[in-house]
This record gives C-alpha cells, structure tokens and sequence, in this order.
C-alpha cells in the first residue's frame, strides 16, 4: 500500500536528523571533494578519486541492494526499489569513468590503500545487512543524500573525458523525508536509522582522507 506523501519540511523529526547528519558530515563539506570538483582539480587526482569511488560503490550489490534484499519493511521496499534503479545508473556512469580514467595513478602505499578500501567495504556490507531494525535503510538514506555531492566529482571526470554525463534520478528529497518519517515511528528504529547514516558518511569521509593522503604521496614523489 503506498504511503502518503507528508510536506516537505527539512526541520521535521527524524528527516531533520538524517539531513543535518548529511549536511554536517557529508561528502560536500570535505576538502578533498571541493577540490575535486572545481575546474582546476588534477587530472590523475580526479582518475583515483574515481578508481576509489568504484571500488567502494561500482560492486553489485551494494549499500541499497543489500538493504531491499535484507527483509525491508513494507514502508521501505517501494522506495529502496526506486533508490536501488536509481542508483544502477550511477554505478554504470561509474563504471564508464573508471574505464576512460585508465589504470589507478601509481601512488606509495598502494597495497595499504587496497586494505582500507577492503575494510570499507566490509563495513559497508555488515552496515547494510544489519539485523537492527532501521539501520540498512538509515545507511541508504545518506547514501542517496551524500550522493549530490559525490556526483560534482563524476561529474567533473565525465567532463575531463569529454562524456556526457546522464541526469541522475534518484529519489527526490519530498519521498525520502516521507519514508523517514514513516519509519520512525519508534524511538529504536530512529536511533538505528541514525546511527546506519552516521556509519555511511564515516566511510565516505574516510575515503576521502584516503584520497586525499594517495595525492599527497604522490605529490611528494
């Protein structure tokens, strides 16, 4: 049964926590990022940026697969099946940068950058098919809210490739903010939802520290 759309508002409950998570902890606020997505940023810097993205989201499944296939409620599974479509083109737009990047930008360290790229994974993984009620669908929530200010960065290295990237649709604000606040219902699943987006925006942060290290090492060299 669909559920009803309730009125956008950023400063209403549990989607007031989800967004000020995003905006405080996102992607966007990240140096690395900024850089990233400005006229200046280096070449082979946007080709690993866009190596490390693919490693971490370019695997099918991944965050919102896992969560719609990890017995959703009802109330989730119509918007999890939307975010996870969506979301299928992002990871082929993915796919066609990493291709036209070439090989990963020969950085020192390399084999301790793949480890923490693998623990990230994992994190996500165990993150995702968590049993906690609340908190695989509270990881695909920021990932989905994260990923406007990931797209700057694709869409910086599509035009470094002279690609065109495709409009994203992902799921609009209004119908996430509607599934938040139908979710949290009970306190419990509140704070899983929250503490699955803080999870997923820690890894995303952490990568972009990764990032940001491999270029200073390279830079060094």
């Amino acid at each position: 049964m669909p559920i009803e759309t309730v009125p956008f508002d950023r400063q209403s409950g549990s989607w007031s926590v989800l967004a000020a998570l995003a905006d405080a902890d996102g992607s966007a606020r990240h140096p690395f990022v900024q850089a990233m997505s400005a006229r200046s940023a280096s070449t082979r810097d946007l080709a690993d940026a866009i190596h490390l993205l693919c490693a971490l989201h370019g695997r099918h499944p991944g965050v919102i697969d896992h969560a719609l296939t990890h017995g959703p409620s009802l109330a989730a599974e119509s918007w999890l099946e939307e975010a996870a479509s969506a979301f299928a083109e992002e990871r082929a737009l993915l796919a066609r940068l990493t291709a036209a990047a070439g090989p990963i930008p020969s950085t020192p360290g390399q084999a301790e950058s793949e480890a923490a790229v693998t623990h990230q994974i994992h994190a996500l993984d165990m993150l995702a098919q968590s049993d906690r009620a609340g908190c695989a669908v509270g990881a695909a929530i920021a990932l989905i809210l994260d990923w406007n200010a990931i797209r700057h960065v694709l869409n910086a290295a599509a035009n470094r490739a002279g690609l065109t990237p495709p409009v994203p649709v992902l799921p609009i604000e209004a119908d996430t903010a509607t599934l938040a606040a139908t979710l949290a219902t009970e306190a419990s699943v509140e704070r899983a939802m929250s503490f699955g987006a803080q999870q997923l925006l820690a890894q995303h942060r952490a990568l972009w520290d990764l990032a940001e290290a491999r270029k200073s090492a390279r830079d060094r060299h």
